[in-house]
């Protein structure tokens, strides 16, 4: 008698990767990973396991709830990681004799949060962060902007809007208006704008922050300070921040990152002033970052971030203000998915050999190395069976052509090139194979 099998189920919030989609996660693995790097930021690592006092309390209430927390078998109280930005704060006070200050970083890896699952969110997923560490020059809050637009366009969006504000314009009239004590639970009310709509966010500041109606209407009407252009918003900040040098210095803040996406040629659709954006994370101080696909603006900010000056702080006395963004993956890929983005193949070669005689196993091999050896990526059919199943399994993974020789083709030293794409077919010698199957991938 056999025992039970057991069902296979992946844990909710969680899932598997099939080829199909996780080729295409590869893909933007890779394009973050050459983008950061374009901007000469250095790869880093961290455990996947915390200490739970490095976790705890510096993100919000809801995170420390949603963190996977337990006590290992050593009986320490131990956290996964919920995103990568403060154990990036921790590395850089750990290491910082050896890292050296400016110190610019991408990290790409796993976080976990115990949230309630939605399209595009998983309990489980995969940040792609980079952050410059160690300087308060407002031309790292500019560079990171330009790092998240061509991190966008190289993965082959054009239709995105980057829109930025800043925490001191908001804190600068929480000071004006008496509402500095109650600053992080007005800031995340306002974070929920989008989400549940003006009342409700006055509702939440006046019965759970503790602001009055008058209190929490002017912080709405600032949040939704509108004009023509960036220079035209800024120009009102400046008006309603008259008075509180705070507020100020953050308009003057965005008002040289608005001049400068301007001198470098960033299209001005493509980078928006919104006063509302707060970013809900209680460890942000200056710009912040959201950036919406236009098509798509209800699956939410793909990549987010902002300026932490006080964050290293709570493991160093040294001063470590950063800045940087996390590019949401997973959420992107959703987004990609929804919009006919991803291809279909499922192989990462896009030659098939097929295996038409067994008795030129060696051949079909030999040639699979050459063409490898040209950068040619090549799969093999690993057993002699009818072309047609053959075919099949091609046109299936999504192969780009096939390569077929049989005994006629041996003995002239011939082989088809197949375009499984077009259809079409040509004969070539073994000389000019390697040529040729590269004109046919060439020509997609």
């Amino acid at each position: 008698m056999t025992d039970k099998l057991i069902k296979p189920v992946t844990l909710k919030g969680f899932r598997d990767y099939l080829p199909g989609p996780m080729m295409a996660r590869e893909q933007l693995i890779e394009t973050a990973r050459q983008t950061y790097r374009s901007y000469g930021f250095s790869p880093i690592d961290t455990p996947a396991l915390e200490y739970s006092e490095i976790l705890l309390g510096k993100g919000s209430d809801e995170t420390d709830k949603q963190m996977f927390r337990f006590t290992d078998q050593g009986k320490r109280d131990v956290s996964m990681r919920f995103d990568l930005t403060i154990p990036f704060a921790r590395f850089a006070a750990q290491h910082l004799n050896d890292l050296g200050t400016p110190f610019k970083r991408y990290h790409i890896g796993t976080v976990w949060r115990a949230e309630k699952p939605q399209k595009g969110r998983y309990r489980e997923f995969m940040q792609c962060d980079f952050d410059t560490i160690g300087t308060n020059s407002n031309t790292a809050d500019i560079e990171t902007l330009l790092v998240i637009h061509d991190l966008m366009q190289n993965i082959g969006f054009d239709d995105f809007v980057i829109r930025v504000n800043h925490r001191r314009v908001l804190n600068g009239l929480l000071e004006q208006i008496g509402l500095t004590e109650q600053s992080t639970g007005v800031l995340r009310a306002l974070d929920k704008l989008a989400k549940i709509g003006r009342d409700k966010v006055i509702a939440e500041m006046t019965e759970q922050v503790g602001a009055t109606a008058e209190q929490a209407e002017s912080v709405l009407q600032l949040a939704e300070t509108t004009g023509d252009s960036a220079e035209d918003i800024l120009a009102r900040l400046e008006t309603q921040l008259a008075s509180n040098e705070q507020g100020l210095s953050g308009v003057a803040c965005l008002r040289e990152l608005i001049e400068a996406c301007r001198t470098v040629g960033i299209p001005a659709e493509r980078v928006e002033l919104d006063v509302s954006i707060a970013r809900g994370l209680d460890y942000y101080t200056g710009t912040i970052y959201e950036t919406f696909l236009t098509q798509l603006p209800g699956i939410g900010s793909v990549c987010s971030g902002g300026r932490y000056d006080n964050l290293a702080g709570l493991f160093t006395k040294q001063s470590l203000p950063g800045v940087g963004a996390s590019l949401g993956l997973d959420r992107l890929l959703a987004a990609m998915e929804e919009l006919g983005l991803c291809d279909k193949s499922t192989t990462p070669a896009p030659v098939l050999i097929v295996h038409f005689d067994a008795t030129h196993t060696g051949d079909y091999l030999r040639i699979a190395r050459e063409l490898r050896a040209a950068g040619i990526a090549t799969e093999v059919y690993p057993e002699a069976k009818p072309i047609k199943k053959q075919l099949k399994y091609a046109d299936r993974k999504g192969f780009r052509l096939a390569i077929i020789a049989g005994a006629d083709e041996f003995a002239t030293g011939q082989w088809q090139v197949k375009d499984l794409t077009k259809g079409e077919q040509q004969t070539v010698g073994e000389g000019e194979l390697v040529e040729a199957v590269r004109g046919v991938i060439a020509a997609k």
